[in-house]
């Protein structure tokens, strides 16, 4: 095949363009730029991007012997991502810019161009498996479960994984620094980037205030008392608990947590670890990665990038899901994804907008009525 190689300039991305050569498949490398202001070396293991970066690609395609070419796509990741990111959490929402990045960016802008100049499949050093059902291409967990990067791949649809290649599904981390260093890849102990790429020095809070201002606010108890102040609802997610720098401590003494973010009066509502609990999540812009079949569906969601499987059952309503869990979960945060797995097998993926409580759990706040009648912890959306 005709193969474009996406090569962030870390060691995933090289290896698994080496494997593509292996292979026997004609490969060609591209760097994408995604910044406008590329700095020019990184900050340890934050951020990505950086001149640095394209230069440690470069190498590595020469090491390998394969045409290398560098996109500049920086306008429509700041479009489509960054201030996506920014939107979102003026909004009271807390976005996955990553899979945001795969959906709009590595497998929609890139795979659309690489298609246009002939290429078959774009290849990427995610650790995540394509596996050939007997309902077309599936996408499943790598083996490597502490790097499983599923998740953020669950927004791509059927046409979408049956043009891409991801060859380290298969293989743990420690091996492929291995096989990275023993092909001569002087990436082969680079650190992997971590954090969100575009704010380099990690002070997510910084970048957000320099992109939407100062709003204070009041924090306050689930009854409405006011037990402290913020700078803008942007700093906070649902489930946060460090950083809140409360006025008035709990009267049982126990840490508080972020219930809720209203953006509209600049309120942050707390209250205990247990008032975090729901049990049903609507969500919003679905992708199956195969058709789903008629009926409802039942097996296991994930709500956060590495957070534990929970049991549920999905029922589609047009472009909305509601997704019953079998078992309550905390710290669902509406932006996130909800990603649906059949085993190791993801089956589609949707954006959370509301999560409710649909009965009461020991400890939670559960009076405030919802649009269907149920009742939902205070401020719950």
């Amino acid at each position: 095949m005709k193969v474009l190689a996406a090569m962030s300039g870390g060691v995933d991305s090289a290896v698994a363009a080496a494997r593509m050569v292996d292979a026997g498949h004609e490969v060609t490398g591209v760097h994408l730029a995604l910044s406008r202001n590329p700095q020019s070396f990184r900050s340890g293991s934050r951020g990505c991007c950086s001149r640095e970066d394209a230069h440690d690609a470069r190498r590595a395609a020469d090491v390998l012997g394969i045409p290398f070419y560098v996109w500049d796509l920086s306008e429509r990741f700041a479009e489509d991502v960054v201030e996506d990111f920014v939107a979102e959490y003026a909004a009271g929402r807390t976005p996955n810019p990553c899979l945001r990045c795969n959906e709009k960016i590595k497998f929609s802008a890139v795979l659309e161009r690489g298609v246009a100049l002939g290429f078959d499949r774009v290849v990427t050093g995610h650790y995540a498996r394509l596996v050939e059902g007997p309902g077309g291409v599936e996408l499943h967990r790598a083996v490597d479960a502490a790097k499983d990067q599923s998740y953020v791949l669950g927004v791509l649809g059927p046409e979408q994984l049956a043009r891409s290649a991801f060859p380290l599904g298969e293989t743990p981390k420690p091996e492929v620094r291995a096989e990275a260093a023993a092909r001569g890849l002087l990436v082969a102990d680079k650190p992997d980037s971590h954090d969100i790429c575009f704010i380099a020095d990690g002070d997510t809070a910084g970048f957000l205030a320099s992109r939407l201002g100062r709003r204070p606010g009041p924090i306050v108890d689930q009854d409405g008392t006011r037990v402290g102040e913020h700078e803008g609802t942007h700093s906070f997610t649902v489930g946060q608990r460090r950083g809140l720098r409360l006025g008035v401590p709990a009267e049982d003494g126990r840490p508080r947590f972020v219930l809720d973010i209203s953006p509209v009066d600049a309120t942050v509502v707390v209250g205990p670890r247990e008032a975090l609990q729901v049990d049903r999540i609507e969500a919003v812009r679905p992708t199956w990665t195969q058709d789903p079949g008629p009926g409802p569906w039942s097996g296991e969601v994930q709500l956060r990038a590495h957070g534990e499987p929970v049991p549920a059952d999905v029922r589609a309503e047009g472009d909305r899901w509601q997704v019953r869990l079998h078992r309550p979960a905390t710290g669902v945060a509406p932006g996130q994804a909800v990603v649906l797995y059949a085993g190791t097998r993801v089956v589609g993926s949707a954006t959370i907008d509301r999560a409710v409580a649909d009965r009461a759990h020991p400890g939670s706040a559960v009076d405030a009525p919802v649009a269907d009648g149920s009742r939902s912890p205070v401020g719950a959306r």
